[in-house]
């Protein structure tokens, strides 16, 4: 059904020549969410990303959630742009393929636990013998040293190590669980671009490659910074609700309305706060918007009240043109219909009807585009192994071995 802030893409273009990555080629050995966002976005900005998948199950983000049969609508999101290639990495073959591929590589991504790829013969040392100017990157929850390194984990404990869930919840209640993955996100896929488009620029200047150790929780552990700031500056931080950004004060914080909507008031400003006391008919709460304890707790009873006197629409029709820094809690669907997010162009259309998100970022002399749709698994194993140089009578050999899969005909396409 039609959607405001829809913007489609037609079918597949050529690759972009203006692209700030073109040229650059990255083998992508990750499976799930932090590693397939990352590689994503080096996609998105003109890399020539090539999935390396097993020739087994693959990637089994394409069935998360999905109905039998179907690619689920979470793997064709976080993959777009990129190329399948499907070996075996256990098998000889197989491996020399990988390798092969790595001699005209720029970077590896891989996300296994530490020593795998090693065992597998595909870790930092076996490709650096075939590409010295490598940027080799591995993604793992806690990094490739430390007790903790071999142990399994997931966002929920990245951030319970990082004393990130400690401070995120309602006063005296529990730690509040966020749909948000910010561990794997922000530690796991955006700071492990940020780090391999460092070291790839250095690739470049000296020629010499580098190996990037990424872990999640040491990444939500470095942008907890409000914490830390409070630890330095009072010695501890303010019990979790209690914060100047969880609750503590009435200008920061959510308010439910007549229909059991919510507004987000982010007014720590005293010229914001001044607007939205004089917006609600409550000019003489002005003086309280950084007020803490009882007093603290008195104001913001004041504004529950004064808020759900309204539905959610009477307040945004009420606050339209008030610079106080109040708006709507919207669900993610209004969010996708936003006219703000719209204008932006931050939600694209691929032909089979999936939506996903825009890159968050705009480059002069550069338009975004979807090259590629997800590929199916091992699409392009034959076009790739024909790249690196191989025969079809080879190639045709490794697939029968189960050394590689993917799609062939009879005339060798």
């Amino acid at each position: 059904h039609p959607r405001r802030g829809r913007a489609r893409v037609t079918a597949p273009a050529a690759a972009v020549g203006d692209a700030p990555l073109a040229g650059v080629r990255v083998l992508d050995l990750t499976r799930l969410l932090p590693g397939p966002v990352c590689t994503m976005h080096l996609a998105d900005l003109g890399a020539d990303v090539i999935k390396i998948e097993d020739t087994g199950a693959g990637d089994y983000a394409r069935t998360l959630g999905a109905k039998p049969g179907d690619v689920s609508a979470f793997f064709r999101m976080v993959n777009r742009n990129k190329r399948s290639v499907a070996l075996n990495l256990k098998r000889d073959e197989g491996r020399a393929a990988f390798l092969t591929l790595a001699r005209h590589a720029d970077v590896v991504v891989e996300s296994f636990r530490p020593e795998v790829v090693d065992a597998l013969g595909v870790g930092c040392e076996a490709v650096r013998a075939m590409r010295p100017s490598i940027v080799y990157a591995s993604i793992s929850g806690y990094g490739q040293t430390g007790p903790r390194a071999a142990l399994a984990g997931h966002d929920i404990n990245y951030l319970g190590y990082a004393g990130v869930l400690d401070q995120t919840g309602a006063r005296g209640g529990p730690p509040a669980l966020s749909n948000l993955q910010i561990a794997d996100l922000l530690g796991g896929a955006m700071t492990a671009a940020v780090a391999i488009l460092a070291a790839l620029v250095g690739a470049r200047t000296t020629g010499r490659g580098r190996y990037v150790d990424l872990s999640m929780a040491d990444g939500a552990l470095a942008h907890n910074i409000f914490a830390l700031h409070a630890l330095e500056q009072d010695g501890r931080t303010a019990p979790r609700g209690e914060d100047l950004l969880t609750g503590g004060v009435p200008g920061y914080g959510v308010y439910a309305t007549k229909d059991g909507r919510w507004l987000a008031v982010g007014a720590l400003a005293e010229k914001f706060w001044r607007e939205v006391c004089a917006t609600i008919g409550r000019p003489d709460l002005a003086v309280a918007g950084l007020a803490t304890g009882a007093e603290g707790a008195r104001v913001r009873a004041e504004l529950e009240a004064a808020f759900g006197a309204r539905t959610q629409a009477e307040w945004i029709e009420r606050f339209a043109g008030v610079d106080a820094c109040v708006s709507p809690v919207l669900t993610p669907d209004e969010a996708l219909g936003d006219e703000q997010f719209a204008a932006r162009g931050m939600v694209v259309t691929a032909p089979d009807g999936t939506r996903s998100y825009a890159p968050p970022w705009k480059l002069s002399g550069h338009e975004f585009r979807v090259e590629r749709e997800a590929p199916a698994q091992g699409r392009h194993t034959v076009e790739l192994l024909r790249e690196a140089g191989y025969d079809d009578v080879r190639i045709r050999a490794m697939i029968a071995a189960g050394c590689a899969a993917g799609p062939i005909s009879a005339d060798g396409r």
